[in-house]
């Protein structure tokens, strides 16, 4: 029997059709049976927190609507319709439901890229690249706007790339993908950033009586997608928020997500770079020059923030499976053969996600992590008295969810560079005198913090200041007397 065909009832169904099918139901099973995993990041909260904002009011905040110290101030929702989802998800099924949602669009993603990678591999090296895929993706696999966004990722590159391979235009109709991936999650800019190296590709490939006319085609395609990305609340403005991010500067090393990747000790992303690196140099691997240029800039991002590692494992294998191919002779698949899918496949899959949807559903133990969500602590605080919460910047996403301004939460582009380097530094005490400075300029009334915080210790030793409660996830001081009032 060939690999590329198995044989049942007398019916041919190909590998190639089946196989994507099979491996998003696994990694959807997969992650629902990890279920609370996918809740610990703080910032969930403050994403469902802002869906129901949105759907209350009717329309996407212009200005701040949460925080106690920049309240009012500038500022764009630019995840709003993530946000829209995951509360709507919320308030039909709960956690369950959140959860739910992200493991259906990491599957999506996973089985658009293991549907791409078979039409040029064979089903073994296909497999290979999406386990690694995973495993780069797996630490970021959180209920965050960004998991809706990694289907139209993939399939925005995955589509651009064929039409590279293929000798193609780039077709219009991935246009308005480009509009929803706008409204969903700020790395769209990524896509839009992409299409000049990969029309570049694609051009450098064409023969040169065909160049000009497709250089026409993907400078149209461009300009189209541009366009297509300003299609929401606030036009171009969505764009500008990327360049807020990056201006943070040394602000993001606070977070993180967002700090480099640390070689201090091995890791699986270490592990999988070299020996990505070991068989290049083992196979004697050449790469056209802009594909070089794409693999490196998804490394650099990769290397340079944490969070980027999933472009690595989701969008280098796109890149390389064409080159690959040509030059490794059993790695590549039998392209002559036909994709026939019938419908079993897909029934098996939609009944299967179905069934094991209701069984997650039926859990008690989906919920975020207890030590992002400070309840108890909350609850002994009488919010109406004391006035301004200074709280540790995992417990403002809790806070924006049960209705308490927080001094900061998880919207690192509102609150800028300096004023995150400020919180940082005052409450981990590299400046005491600017945290004495800090709790009477914004009139602070109680503080929320991590029992860790270096500034819970130095609370205990001030007079003004009482601890009025404590557990193992969160301390709350309450200032003994009235706080001064803050100045305008």
């Amino acid at each position: 029997m060939s690999e590329q065909i198995i044989r049942r009832t007398g019916r041919i169904v190909d590998i190639q059709a089946t196989m994507p099918w099979l491996v998003a139901a696994g990694v959807y099973v997969l992650l629902l049976a990890l279920g609370p995993r996918l809740l610990n990041d703080p910032d969930t909260y403050s994403h469902i927190a802002l869906g129901r904002w949105i759907l209350e009011h009717h329309g996407v905040p212009t200005t701040d609507p949460f925080s106690a110290t920049l309240r009012g101030a500038h500022w764009v929702a630019f995840e709003w319709l993530s946000q829209v989802t995951f509360a709507a998800a919320y308030a039909i099924g709960g956690w369950t439901a959140v959860v739910a949602l992200s493991a259906a669009s990491v599957s999506l993603a996973i089985g658009l890229l293991t549907r791409f990678l078979l039409r040029e591999w064979q089903p073994t090296a296909t497999l290979t690249a999406v386990l690694i895929a995973f495993l780069l993706t797996a630490p970021h696999i959180l209920a965050r706007p960004h998991i809706l966004a990694l289907p139209i990722m993939v399939a925005w590159i995955t589509t651009l790339i064929r039409a590279v391979d293929t000798r193609s235009a780039p077709p219009l109709l991935l246009i308005p993908l480009m509009t929803l991936w706008a409204n969903l999650h700020g790395s769209f800019t990524f896509g839009l950033a992409m299409i000049a190296p990969i029309a570049c590709d694609a051009i450098w490939r064409a023969t040169p009586a065909k160049r000009m006319k497709l250089a026409r085609h993907w400078a149209l395609f461009g300009v189209l997608a541009l366009a297509a990305a300003c299609i929401n609340p606030y036009g171009p403005e969505m764009i500008l928020v990327t360049f807020r991010t990056v201006a943070l500067g040394a602000a993001l090393t606070t977070v993180t997500e967002w700090r480099p990747q640390d070689f201090s000790h091995i890791g699986t992303f270490e592990i999988l770079m070299l020996a990505a690196f070991g068989y290049a140099l083992y196979r004697g691997v050449t790469l056209p020059l802009l594909r070089i240029v794409m693999v490196f800039g998804v490394l650099h991002l990769s290397l340079s923030q944490v969070r980027h590692a999933d472009l690595l494992g989701l969008l280098a294998p796109v890149f390389l499976a064409r080159p690959l191919a040509g030059q490794i002779t059993a790695l590549a698949a039998d392209r002559t053969s036909e994709m026939r899918l019938g419908l079993w496949p897909q029934a098996a899959a939609l009944l299967l996600l179905i069934a094991v949807t209701g069984l997650a559903a039926m859990r008690t133990d989906v919920f975020p992590s207890v030590k992002n969500t400070p309840a108890s602590a909350v609850h002994s605080i009488d919010v109406a008295k004391v006035g301004t919460i200074l709280n540790d910047y995992n417990f403002g996403g809790y806070l924006d969810f049960v209705g308490i301004p927080p001094f900061i939460d998880g919207r690192a582009e509102l609150y800028g560079e300096a004023f995150m380097l400020r919180h940082d530094r005052a409450l981990s005490l590299q400046n005491l005198p600017d945290f004495l400075r800090l709790l009477d300029e914004y009139h602070i009334g109680a503080t929320l913090l991590a029992p860790s915080t270096p500034a819970v210790a130095m609370l205990d030793r001030l007079p003004d200041w009482q601890r009025t409660y404590a557990d193992d996830i969160a301390v709350v001081h309450v200032r003994r007397s009235k706080p001064p009032a803050r100045k305008n």
